[in-house]
């Protein structure tokens, strides 16, 4: 399954993760599809290595191999940061 990949400058404040708290500047978001079909937003600094959870970006759909489910999901998801 291909998942959106989005660079995008951090809004006012940042992007609030669950491990390092606020991260601002030049990300990159990317959503990642459980097998229980939770999609939460995953961001890292462009270009970095380490990813950290977007604190309360997720959401659940009802069958991950649903392709268009899923990239609904992560439309939604990616739509908080859009410019």
């Amino acid at each position: 399954m291909i998942f959106m990949v989005t660079n995008v400058t951090a809004p006012p404040g940042g992007v609030m993760t669950d491990e390092v708290g606020t991260i601002t500047g030049d990300l990159t978001l990317e959503p990642q599809v459980a097998a229980d079909g939770r999609v939460t937003l995953r961001v890292q600094y462009q270009g970095a290595e380490e990813w950290y959870t977007v604190t309360g970006a997720s959401t659940k759909v009802p069958n991950p191999a649903d392709a268009e489910a899923v990239q609904a999901a992560e439309e939604q998801l990616l739509a908080r940061f859009a410019g």
